[in-house]
């Protein structure tokens, strides 16, 4: 009997510990399933100049390059939707370990931009706090931060993810929805990362510039059977707009061209706002995943581009409540994964 009460006193103080270990320090949190053990103050202790540093950086490249709002958003958005949000789509090809980088695969290749800047920031992390702040959490930061600087609302980004040991570059190439999508299967990909209707809407990517279609780019090779061959019937897209589908022939022609670019959003294209919204409702939605939305079989995704049209700050609480959503697919978290060093490589 002395023995179990015991027990149970060594129990009762173990609890308590935890507890205040816990209070103590916030980004000592559970592994998978559950909580994700991620919370906004993870480097609160360890490296409080985390967002400084990352912010200053993106501030320069952004002021470069505006454009680059947009690709680290959809860097984040290609990580996260290859199996979770754990930094594999940063890693380059490696023989040695065995690694098959994601970037070779068909929505990436030529076509992710950013890596640069992430690697600026980490190099200038590591120089502050070594062997810290994960490559996974600047993906994430680096993604919030760039729509705070194009005029977007900011949020509390929940960190504390550790780097993957791995890529996949086949999940790569047929978790990321394609520029073509029916709304099926754009609902379809969004349900299998957990993500529902609304976050399909709010965040809308559709493989070029995720909800950066609010301020990016896509290439010609990617909108053109709209102009001219539309579900294999040799005509254009009805329910383009009839000015802009002239207008986007002239970036756009039949034959060659590929990597022209067009304007996702032309009426603000580097300023994260609602304008697209209501440019899918003037029908001069770029993409037909975009377009979908609005013409698909889902009432409910059209009237979320209705009322994001007509409601901005309802549009960018729903973006923000989306984001941390997507930032929180099956994160490495405790003991899993590392802490990479250089975001390329592996340790």
């Amino acid at each position: 009997m002395a023995s179990l009460k015991l027990i149970c006193i060594l129990m009762a103080i173990l609890v308590v510990l935890c507890c205040s270990l816990s209070e103590a320090f916030p980004g000592l949190g559970r592994a998978r399933g559950g909580y994700s053990g991620l919370v906004p103050e993870f480097y609160e202790y360890s490296c409080p100049q985390a967002n400084e540093i990352i912010m200053s950086v993106l501030e320069n490249a952004i002021a470069n390059d505006p454009r680059m709002a947009a690709s680290l958003l959809r860097l984040h958005f290609h990580d996260c939707f290859v199996q979770g949000c754990d930094a594999s789509v940063l890693l380059d090809d490696d023989s040695k370990k065995k690694i098959v980088s994601e970037k070779n695969s068909g929505p990436n290749k030529n076509s992710l931009r950013g890596f640069e800047i992430i690697d600026e920031i980490k190099a200038k992390l590591e120089r502050v706090c070594p062997h810290t702040v994960s490559c996974a959490d600047i993906l994430v930061l680096a993604a919030r931060d760039s729509i705070v600087l194009s005029g977007g609302p900011h949020w509390e980004v929940p960190l504390g993810r550790r780097d993957s040991r791995k890529a996949s570059l086949s999940k790569s190439n047929t978790d990321i929805p394609a520029p073509n999508s029916t709304i099926q299967t754009l609902i379809n990909k969004f349900n299998q990362q957990g993500l529902n209707e609304q976050d399909l809407v709010a965040l809308s990517d559709n493989i070029h510039q995720f909800r950066g279609h609010t301020i990016g780019m896509a290439r010609c090779v990617t909108f053109r059977q709209r102009l001219y061959n539309q579900n294999g019937n040799n005509e254009p897209d009805i329910t383009l707009e009839k000015n802009y589908y002239n207008g986007l022939k002239t970036i756009c022609p039949k034959a060659g061209g590929d990597n022209n670019i067009s304007p996702l959003d032309f009426s603000s294209p580097v300023k994260f706002d609602n304008k697209y919204f209501k440019l899918l409702l003037w029908g001069k939605g770029l993409l037909s995943s975009d377009e979908v939305l609005l013409s698909g079989s889902v009432g409910k995704t059209r009237e979320l581009v209705r009322s994001y049209a007509e409601n901005e700050a309802r549009f960018f609480h729903h973006f923000a409540k989306s984001m941390v959503r997507m930032g929180n697919i099956s994160p490495l978290v405790g003991s899993n994964g590392e802490i990479r060093k250089n975001c390329r490589r592996l340790n």
